[in-house]
Order: C-alpha cells, then structure tokens, then sequence
C-alpha cells in the first residue's frame, strides 16, 4: 500500500498572502490540487497535513478525493509529518510539498520504484551552478559540484524506518533540526537514495513564483492604401507599392500588430497609449525603434518572447520575396532565433476591404515566458 503526506501548513508568510499559498489558484485550480490530481492516480491514500484554520475548506476541495483526507499539522514541517505519519497505513511513505504543484505521474512513480528496490527514494537535481559553503559572508570551502544535488520532493521510505527516524529525533529533542525528511532519514537510519527529479518540479515560495511561466498574446492591427509614396514598410522592410499605408508613423501594421501582441500577453495596456496618434513626437516613427521600447517594457516586467506567429493578409503588393528578411528582422528585434519566427502572407481572395486591395490586416501571436 502506498501513502502519501501532503504538506499544507504554512501561512504563506514568504509570498506575502494573506492566506495559505496552496489555496491559491493556479491555472485555475488551487495549487494543492494540482498536488493532490497527481499523487491520486499513484497512491492508495493521501494524506493533507494542514492548519486549524485551513481544515475546512481543505476538506471540501479534498471532497472529489475519496482517498484523501486531513490531518492537523504542528508548528514546523516535521512536526507536520510526524502527526500525519501517525496516521497513514502503506508500507511506503512519500512526503510531499503541497506547494509543488508541477510534481507528475513519472516522478511519482520513480519515487515509488526506489523506494521498492532500495528502501528509499529521494527527488534531487545535480547542481549547475557552483555551491560554496560560507561564514560571516566569506567563502571557506568550494564542494565539488559533480558531488552537489538540490532535493525536492517527493521523498519515499519504508514507514517503518522513517517512523523510527523521526521517534528518535523526537526523543533527542532534535526534530527542529531537521528541514526535509532525507537530512533526518541519513541522521538515524541511512544514506536516502536519490533519483533524479526534473527543474519544472519547483517549490512555490514567493508572490512572483504565482506568475504563469508561459503568457500568449494576441494582436491585430490593419492600415489602409492612400499615402504618396512608392513603398509600404513590414518589419522593418521597405517593399515597392502602388501607395504606402496611412498612418501616423511609418505605417508598419506588421510590427504593429507584434506590439498589441506582446502587450496583451504581459497583461499592459495597447500601443496607443504609450504611443498616442495625438503624440506629434511619434510622427513618421520608425516603428522597428517603437518595438525596442516595447521590448524594454516586456523586459521590466520579468517577461522575454519565447516564439511569435504573425498572419499578413494583403491582396497587393506580392511580400513573397521579402518574408525572409522581415523573419530575421523581426527575430533580431525580439531577441530570438530566426525558427521561433514565423511570417505567412495571403491573400483574402478578393473579399471585403483587403480583397479590394484597400487596406492590410496582420495578426500575431506571440508567447512569453518568465525571465
């Protein structure tokens, strides 16, 4: 039989809620759900260590999980899993942060798997970067990184071995000195085997770590025919026309489009009001130079483009033979490869205004991703 201790009694002091962070929706679900969903389909019960205050309503998200219930959490974590320790029946035990709610069904299951062949399975990452161990803000010794690992969780043992674990911590008065349960495990009863986990399966800690990883955004822009001139711009392209486009910059609807995009995506507000047609200093603008502002605004935000997608409808002039070049430039220009963007044009068959050859239309979607 399989348990699992889901812990969910910490207040959210550290993102600055006013209550507990595993209530907190993410991608519209509470974040322990999303904990709970994954651990449900491995393990035979759940068990959710949580606070006085939190009981109830934890109890009625837990109501779709028959297997799962709560248990009263104490003041730190270990003291959280003991009391839920207590009460869980499987032969193996996997402890888990409620607040890590990326874990997936082939963590658990390589959890579950250690645990079975070596008596103990504990979620860990090689370090990438280099560790040091410091004093008084200096640095006094450099460990060898290919001998560092960070844990998450889950962290899987036999109940039997943990329970003694932690009674004879308890019984010492030390159980306050133990963060996670592989540090109490080696103390009493054995070096915790690692498997490895995966960087997505991150703890949420702070207020910024509730922020979607990926935002898409969408935006559309259109200009007509009409100005005197023999070329239209598109990304930064000049393109021989019939007439250019009426606007009150250089009329690159293209680049324009890419801007309401990454706006809406980084939830801003559109490009005419940082950029007002009323604006006498945006006359003529090059709008490749407005794009470097917007990216500056992305960038403020936390936010880069992972990848943009951009539609060009246009009966005339033929843009066949500048796509490339508006592909690199618009590329440049977000800081990105080359293959994460992508320009089609068409036509629209002779339908409406575009059909008419009045005006073009250019849509755009682009994706962000947390910096």
């Amino acid at each position: 039989m399989i348990s699992a201790i889901l812990c969910a009694a910490g207040a959210g002091s550290r993102a600055g809620f006013k209550e507990n962070k595993v209530l907190k929706e993410l991608n519209g679900m509470p974040v322990l759900l999303h904990s709970v969903s994954a651990f449900a389909a491995e393990a035979d019960e759940i068990v959710v260590a949580c606070r006085k205050e939190d009981e109830e309503r934890i109890r009625s998200l837990l109501a779709p999980y028959p297997a799962a219930r709560t248990v009263l959490g104490g003041e730190t974590r270990e003291e959280s899993v003991l009391y839920a320790l207590r009460e869980v029946r499987g032969d193996i035990v996997l402890v888990h942060d409620a607040a890590r709610p990326f874990v997936t069904r082939e963590i658990i299951r390589a959890c579950i798997e250690s645990v079975e062949k070596y008596g103990s399975g504990v979620c860990a990452l090689p370090a990438t970067d280099t560790t040091v161990l410091t004093r008084e803000g200096c640095i006094i010794a450099v460990p060898p990184r290919e001998m560092v690992y960070t844990v998450q969780t889950p962290q899987g043992f036999m109940r039997g071995e943990l329970l003694r674990a932690f009674s004879l911590a308890e019984a010492q008065g030390k159980l306050k000195d133990f963060t996670d349960e592989s540090s109490l495990y080696a103390a009493y009863i054995a070096p915790p085997r690692l498997f490895t986990g995966d960087r997505r399966n991150k703890k949420l800690t702070f207020a910024e770590d509730f922020m979607p990883a990926e935002r898409v955004g969408f935006g559309i822009d259109t200009h007509a025919f009409g100005k005197e001139q023999d070329y239209i711009v598109l990304a930064g392209v000049k393109i021989p026309a019939a007439s250019g486009l009426v606007a009150h910059s250089d009329g690159d609807v293209l680049v324009h489009a890419v801007m309401d995009a990454l706006l809406s995506a980084a939830g801003l507000f559109d490009i005419g009001h940082y950029f007002p047609d009323t604006d006498e200093r945006f006359a003529g603008a090059d709008s490749m130079e407005l794009l470097s502002e917007v990216m500056r605004l992305i960038k403020a935000q936390g936010l880069a483009p992972q990848n943009v997608s951009v539609s060009v409808l246009a009966e005339r002039p033929r843009l066949a033979p500048y796509i490339e070049k508006m592909r690199q430039n618009l590329a440049a220009a977000l800081t990105l490869s080359p293959t994460a963007a992508a320009i089609a044009a068409g036509t629209n068959e002779k339908l409406g205004y575009v059909g008419e050859g009045k005006g073009i239309t250019v849509y755009a979607t682009v994706l962000l991703k947390k910096l």
